[in-house]
């Protein structure tokens, strides 16, 4: 199904009214929402009804100036990580942080200060930002870092858009030694297992952690699932030639709601569980494997059928216990949750930017199809969240009450008030602001 010229909407299908613009030049943009790729999940890159128009990066994509010997790199906001991999990665350089994708924008990125596999290590894509670019309310244009308009710069990092418009993005990139990936996965028979191999794999230097688990798995087997661990291979440990870029495979059709039940999610998952026969396997993988699985589906969000799907993310601290994991699938099972797609990542320190996500401690991701009691189901979890001194990022979130996220978030009182200083007018907008934050419609 093609989106109406009159709705934009997020990667989890849900629309809202807009129109979306792509100017070449984002400094004579209207001073209203950006956005790239339209890949966070829910209404955060959507505008709001009251002024239904959204600037689209994408054109404003080049690449202005790379030291060789530094890493340090700077481009424009519409530069897609897919091209920045394209670029760099035969060259021996890769972005410290990437989330699970390359269909996203440097602005995107700065804007969600999005996290990895490698958050234990590395933070958030904001600890390695040294400058940005900025349009602001007033009609000036200006640079903001770590060491100057600091204030602005860590509201604008995880802030979602709504400090003013990125228009260039300053950081360092990391060497790596070949372009490939040593992984090692385990088969592991439950969540408080998995869990204990995260921060176990941690402690051993393992710079890249996640895996999946079986959300729909009960009793002792409750969150079964494949931990996997990963680091760049080594030049003598690597294939001689390049890894290829996934095949362009397109979703060839809108899924019915019907295969989306509980019966087909815990078929897949069972069947994905027991495919791991080994209980450990070693070995080299290509980077598009490990770090950007889905990608091999370019519209795989239509699997979720016509209405679309949310990403349910949080984050959980680690004092709220070792068995924090079980509790919440526990949670989510008792009120039918199901899902394909449930990974559990280690995060470390919360970093500065003051909505960025992660905390010590580990998130949660589970993908849920829209039904009529989905917003039932994320009330339920966001209390159970609240009471274990969790949070939910902004950049997956479509179903969130104001009151849970003001709950949530003792960081928000200071964001907003950092907002309202350099945007008095509330200019930047998004349909995620209006419903979370109390803006005017």
């Amino acid at each position: 199904m093609k989106q109406p010229r009159d709705l934009v909407s997020g990667w989890g299908r849900q629309f809202g009214p807009g129109r979306e613009v792509q100017p070449d030049d984002l400094a004579r943009a209207p001073q209203v929402l950006f956005r790239g790729l339209g890949r966070s999940y829910g209404d955060s890159s959507l505008p709001p009804a009251s002024n239904p128009l959204v600037v689209s990066t994408v054109r404003a994509d080049r690449i202005l100036s790379f030291d060789e010997v530094t890493g340090r790199l700077r481009a424009e906001a519409g530069l897609s990580l897919i091209e920045l991999n394209r670029t760099f990665l035969p060259r021996g350089w890769f972005v410290p942080v990437t989330p699970g994708t390359q269909f996203v924008t440097l602005g995107g990125m700065v804007a969600a200060d999005v996290h990895g596999k490698n958050h234990h290590v590395e933070g958030c894509f904001g600890a390695h930002v040294s400058r940005l670019k900025m349009h602001v309310a007033d009609g000036r244009i200006l640079e903001c870092g770590p060491d100057l308009e600091r204030e602005l710069f860590c509201a604008t990092v995880g802030g979602m858009g709504l400090t003013g418009q990125i228009l260039e993005v300053e950081f360092g990139m990391r060497r790596i030694p070949s372009a490939w990936i040593w992984q090692e996965t385990e088969r592991v028979p439950d969540v408080t297992t998995y869990v204990t191999r995260l921060k176990e794999a941690a402690e051993k230097g393992w710079p890249m952690t996640m895996g999946w688990i079986d959300c729909l798995s009960q009793g002792e087997s409750m969150g079964r699932g494949i931990a996997m661990f990963g680091r760049w291979a080594e030049a003598h440990e690597a294939p001689q030639h390049l890894p290829r870029e996934p095949f362009n495979l397109r979703m060839p059709f809108q899924a019915p709601e019907f295969l989306l039940g509980p019966l087909t999610v815990r078929a897949f998952n069972t069947g994905f569980y027991w495919k791991h026969l080994a209980k450990k396997k070693q070995g080299i993988i290509d980077p598009y494997a490990f770090i950007y699985p889905l990608d091999f589906v370019k519209d795989w969000n239509l699997g979720y059928g016509r209405r679309g799907f949310t990403q349910y993310q949080c984050v959980l601290p680690d004092r709220a216990g070792p068995d924090v994991a079980r509790r919440f699938l526990e949670v989510l099972t008792r009120r039918g949750g199901a899902s394909f797609l449930c990974v559990i990542k280690d995060c470390g320190p919360q970093g500065a930017g003051m909505l960025s996500f992660p905390m010590k401690g580990i998130s949660i991701a589970l993908d849920i199809a829209v039904r009529d009691g989905t917003q039932a189901l994320v009330d339920t979890l966001n209390e159970f969240v609240i009471a274990q001194g969790g949070r939910v990022y902004l950049a997956k979130d479509s179903f969130t009450r104001k009151e849970h996220f003001e709950q949530m978030e003792p960081r928000l009182k200071a964001f907003l008030e950092v907002r309202r200083k350099w945007d008095p007018k509330l200019k930047f907008k998004s349909a995620q602001s209006v419903r979370l934050f109390g803006d005017p419609a």
